[in-house]
C-alpha cells in the first residue's frame, strides 16, 4: 500500500492527482425549492456529470495512472458490479491499459454493456460480489494483473478527496458538507482535504439505517463485519468499511447520521424537482442525510453541501422510489381503520378526514357488519397532522392504526388487500378517472356512495392528471337505470368491467 499518513501526505497526494485527464469538474448547484423549504442554503455536487455518471472514475484512474509502466504492461483487474466498474473501464481506456472486470453473473446486461461500452473485458463469475472479489485476486495472482480495489487504497481515496478541492473552490464559505459513506473512500479523501485546509467546516457522515459500516465501526473502535446490508442503495451496500478510511474517518469525520429508505426516496424527489437529475438511491443518500440533520439541529441560514455521487440508477426501480417518496418527507400517512359496513360509511369517514387528498383507498367486502379500509392521506404538516387525524377517527368511533412505518405492510399488505368475498354479492365493477383535485373522491362518494353499497374499492394518486379507481357496486337489476343516471351527473370518465375475466378469476 503506498504510504499516506498524515493529513498533509494525502493534501499533497489529492493536489497533484491527474484526475482531470479523464474527470471533469462538476457543478456545485443550488437546489432553490429546497433551499426555501429548509431556510437554508442547499447546494448538491454534480457528480452524476462525470462522462460514467458517477465520482470513482477520479480514484480509479488515479491509482491506475500512478502504477509502474511494468504494472501497467501486466494490465488491472477490478470486482465491481457498480460505478467502480465503469470507472475502471474508462481509466484503463484512456491509459492504454488492459482492464478486466470481475462481475457477478446476476449482474444485469445493462451494467455489463456499460463496462464493455468503456472498454473494459467483462468475466462473469459467482453468484455475489465476494465470489467475483475472490475469483478477481485469483486472477490478479495467476497472471500478474494488479488489483484495484474501490475504496480502500491511499491512491484511490486521494481521488476522490478531488471534490472536496472543487467545492471548496467553488464555495470557500460552507459550513457543513454531508458525505455518503459504503466503504468510505469518497468520505475519506473528502473529510481529510477539507480538515487542512478549512478545518471549520464540518463534515458529516451519512448512511443508510440498514447499511452503516461505519457506525458499526465507530461503536466497535474498528471495522466490523455486518450480518447483512439492505441492496436498495447498491452503491453503498457495503458490509465492512476498508481498514484506511475508517482511520480517516475516524479522525477527520465531524458527525454521522443514518437514514431510511423512504428518507432516501424524498431526496431521489427533491433532486428532481431541482435540477431535473435522476439520481441512484446512494446518490441521493448524503442528501437524505443533510435534510435530516439539519431538522434535527434546528440549522438556520447556513450553507450546507451535499455531494450527488451518482444517476446509474435502475430504470425500474423508479415505481419504488416514487411510491416511496412521500412517506420519506412525511407527507403521506397510511392508515388501516375499520368502518361499519353500510351505504354513506365511506362517506362519513371521508368527512372527518375533512378536505385532505386521499392518496390511496384499498377495500374488499368481507362481512355484513364491519369493513377494514387501507388508506393514504396527503399530509401538508407531517406527523403532528398524522397524529391529529387518528384523533379524530378515533374521537369518531372509528378504531385506527397508523401503518406509516410498517414496512411489511408498504411493501405487501397494501396490494394484497382483496380476495374473494364471504358470500355471493348481487356486483358490478367500473373503473373510473378521477380528476385530481382536492374533494373529486368526496364528489365520488357523494354522488354514489351514499345511495348504494360500495362492496370493493382501489384507489391510487401516482401524481398523473387522473387517478385510477377500481369500484363495485351492490346493484340489482332494478338498480341500473337509477345508477346509470348517477354516472352521469358525476361526470368522470367510467368503463363497466364486470365481464372482465381477471375480475370473474380473482375477485368475484
Amino acid at each position: 500500500m503506498t504510504e499516506l499518513k498524515t493529513g498533509a501526505d494525502y493534501l499533497r497526494q489529492i493536489l497533484r492527482a491527474p484526475v482531470y485527464d479523464v474527470a471533469v469538474v462538476t457543478p456545485l448547484q443550488e437546489m432553490e425549492r429546497l433551499s426555501a423549504r429548509l431556510n437554508n442554503s442547499v447546494q448538491i455536487k454534480r457528480e452524476d456529470r462525470q462522462p460514467v455518471h458517477s465520482f470513482k472514475l477520479r480514484g480509479a484512474y488515479n491509482m491506475v495512472s500512478k502504477l509502474t509502466e511494468k504494472q501497467k504492461q501486466a494490465g488491472v483487474i477490478a470486482a465491481s458490479a457498480g460505478n467502480h466498474a465503469q470507472g475502471m473501464a474508462l481509466s484503463g481506456t484512456k491509459l492504454g491499459i488492459k482492464t478486466i472486470i470481475v462481475m457477478p453473473q446476476t449482474t444485469p446486461d445493462i451494467k455489463v454493456d456499460a463496462v464493455k461500452g468503456f472498454g473494459g473485458e467483462v468475466v462473469l463469475h459467482g453468484n455475489n460480489f465476494d465470489e467475483a472479489k475472490a475469483e478477481a485476486e485469483r486472477l490478479a495472482e495467476e497472471y500478474g494483473y494488479t488489483f484495484v480495489p474501490p475504496f480502500d487504497h491511499p491512491l484511490v481515496i486521494a481521488g476522490q478527496g478531488t471534490i472536496g478541492i472543487e467545492m471548496l473552490q467553488q464555495n470557500g464559505h460552507l459550513d457543513y458538507i454531508f458525505v455518503p459513506v459504503g466503504g468510505g473512500g469518497l468520505a475519506a479523501g473528502i473529510a481529510v482535504l477539507v480538515k487542512q485546509l478549512l478545518p471549520e467546516i464540518k463534515v458529516i457522515a451519512v448512511e443508510p439505517e440498514d447499511s452503516s459500516c461505519l457506525k458499526a465501526a465507530l461503536d466497535a473502535g474498528e471495522p466490523v463485519v455486518l450480518e447483512q446490508v439492505s441492496l436498495f442503495a447498491d452503491g453503498v451496500a457495503v458490509k465492512r468499511i476498508g481498514d484506511e478510511t475508517f482511520r480517516l474517518c475516524q479522525e477527520y469525520i465531524d458527525g454521522h447520521i443514518s437514514v431510511s429508505s423512504d428518507e432516501i426516496c424524498a431526496a431521489v424527489k427533491d433532486i428532481f424537482e431541482d435540477t431535473r437529475a435522476i439520481a441512484e438511491p446512494a446518490g441521493a443518500l448524503s442528501l437524505a442525510g443533510l435534510k435530516k440533520y439539519a431538522e434535527q439541529m434546528e440549522l438556520k441560514d447556513k450553507q450546507l453541501g451535499a455531494v450527488l455521487s451518482g444517476a446509474n440508477t435502475n430504470f425500474h426501480g423508479l415505481r419504488y422510489v416514487s411510491e416511496r417518496c412521500e412517506l420519506g418527507e412525511k407527507r403521506e400517512g397510511l392508515l388501516a381503520v375499520t368502518i361499519p359496513e353500510q351505504k354513506g360509511a365511506f362517506f362519513e369517514f371521508c368527512q372527518i378526514i375533512g378536505g385532505r387528498a386521499v392518496t390511496e383507498f384499498n377495500y374488499r367486502y368481507s362481512s355484513d357488519q364491519l369493513a377494514n379500509i387501507f388508506v393514504g392521506i396527503r399530509l401538508v404538516s407531517g406527523q403532528e397532522e398524522l397524529n391529529q387525524i387518528v384523533h379524530d377517527l378515533r374521537q369518531g368511533g372509528y378504531p385506527v392504526i397508523d401503518l406509516s412505518d410498517d414496512e411489511m405492510a408498504k411493501l405487501h399488505i397494501r396490494y394484497m388487500i382483496g380476495g374473494k368475498p364471504s358470500k355471493a354479492l348481487q356486483e358490478r365493477l367500473y373503473s373510473f378517472e378521477f380528476p385530481e383535485y382536492p374533494g373529486a373522491l368526496l364528489n365520488f362518494l357523494s354522488t354514489l356512495g351514499t345511495h348504494w353499497n360500495i362492496s370493493l374499492f382501489n384507489y391510487r394518486n401516482h401524481g398523473a392528471d387522473y387517478g385510477r379507481v377500481l369500484c363495485g357496486f351492490e346493484l340489482s337489476e332494478s338498480d341500473l337505470n337509477r345508477f346509470s343516471a348517477h354516472l352521469v351527473e358525476l361526470g368522470y370518465q367510467y368503463k363497466d368491467e364486470t365481464d372482465n375475466p381477471a375480475y370473474s378469476f380473482f375477485l368475484s
